[in-house]
């Protein structure tokens, strides 16, 4: 109440811009998670030209004892054992007379038979970043693709909603217009100046 006078009715469009608020508060918050996980796998794959953005390239030199045992199992068995591997190979031949390779789920270990010098190249996983990537290509396929288009769906909503959220100068007729307007714009004038598929 105002001066003794009732206080007047809330418009509905105040009510209206009220609920968008809310909405768009609490499914902000929801994708805060999926927006990481899109974001920084976003990044990592549009620059695969200059990296892989799953694995980190590694080269290393070892050294183990001889003479190796006789047969290519038995030494490929003792070279994993001198330098601390557990993992079953995936594949042992002798490459030359001289050298033998041992192929691991990551890389490859080439062992001079007559020296005992073993050389690993492979890769090592990126822990997050690669479970990152998996999730933003939808590599586990099935129950993930609900959750992918959930994330798309609230994507669309807080856009929408953020779009109604203020009224006036601020809002969609001033400068809230103008920046909607100016991202458009800019893939359109992406497609114009490169093309399109």
């Amino acid at each position: 109440m105002l001066d003794g006078r009732p206080t007047p009715a809330r418009s509905k469009p105040w009510r209206l811009r009220a609920w968008l608020r809310a909405l768009h508060r609490d499914l902000g918050y929801l994708a805060v998670g999926l927006t990481f996980v899109y974001a920084v796998s976003g990044l990592a794959v549009n620059h695969l030209a200059s990296w892989d953005p799953n694995f980190v390239n590694f080269e290393r030199e070892l050294h183990v004892a001889t003479p190796l045992p006789a047969g290519d199992d038995a030494a490929a068995a003792f070279v994993l054992e001198a330098i601390g591997r557990e993992e079953r190979p995936t594949d042992v031949y002798r490459s030359s007379p001289s050298e033998l390779e041992i192929t691991l789920e990551h890389s490859t270990l080439f062992v001079a038979l007559e020296t005992g010098r073993v050389y690993e190249e492979g890769q090592r996983p990126r822990p997050l970043l690669r479970v990152m990537n998996w999730l933003h290509l939808n590599r586990g396929k099935q129950a993930w693709t609900y959750f992918a288009d959930a994330y798309a769906v609230a994507l669309v909503v807080l856009a929408s909603t953020g779009i109604f959220m203020l009224p006036g100068k601020k809002g969609l007729l001033g400068r809230g217009g103008l920046l909607v307007s100016l991202g458009i714009a800019a893939p359109l004038a992406y497609l114009a100046y490169f093309g399109s598929p």
